[in-house]
């Protein structure tokens, strides 16, 4: 199971991360969440990390030129899409893309062929700590898919069997917004990684 780790705001949150055996690591670029963080001090902490970790930046409502300039500014490898889109504005980007499907029902699922995030809608974009029903993922291919939404170290045993391709959390470990508990962070990748 792959792991990210999102809403880092600062270089020692996202090196333990790192260290802990993190996959990914997001950083969120919208200035109404309380998990934001300016272009440029992503791009002073994404200078300083070691090679072979992914580094993701979430964008909310955003033109396909910002997404792009500022995907090359600070140096991040994915565009996380976290607002209602197309296909076609997808595939638009010149730049690597993950859509973020904010599910309200089981038929918003399959919105997307390629590879989704997957997370609980709520108004505020991410988060939250709202849960999905993971009866929607019963006899789905869920290969290309990695759930957000809830997560936190206790609860990773109830996606086991579905095989969702990774995982993403927030709020699950945090001590507060925007400021991550190291111990839960090592405690939910190694649970993720067991999976």
């Amino acid at each position: 199971m792959r792991v990210k780790i999102c809403g880092l705001t600062n270089y020692d949150d996202a090196m333990y991360a790192v260290e802990y055996g993190a996959d990914a690591l997001g950083f969120v670029f919208y200035p109404k969440s309380p998990r934001y963080i300016s272009y440029q001090e992503c791009a002073k902490i994404i200078e300083k990390l070691p090679p072979f970790v992914t580094k993701v930046g979430l964008f909310v409502e955003c033109s396909k030129e910002e997404i792009e300039k500022k995907a090359i500014e600070t140096k991040i490898d994915i565009a996380q899409i976290h607002f209602d889109t197309t296909q076609k504005f997808l595939e638009d980007i010149e730049f690597k893309t993950l859509p973020v499907i904010r599910a309200k029902s089981q038929n918003d699922l399959d919105k997307f062929s390629s590879f989704t995030l997957i997370d609980a809608y709520c108004e505020s974009y991410g988060g939250s700590g709202k849960r999905l029903n993971l009866e929607w993922f019963k006899d789905r291919d869920n290969s290309k898919t990695i759930i957000a939404g809830g997560l936190n170290p206790n609860n990773l045993e109830q996606l086991k069997g579905f095989g969702f391709w990774g995982v993403d959390v927030s709020s699950g470990v945090e001590l507060s917004k925007g400021k991550k508990d190291l111990k839960k962070v090592k405690e939910f990748i190694k649970n993720a990684k067991t999976i």
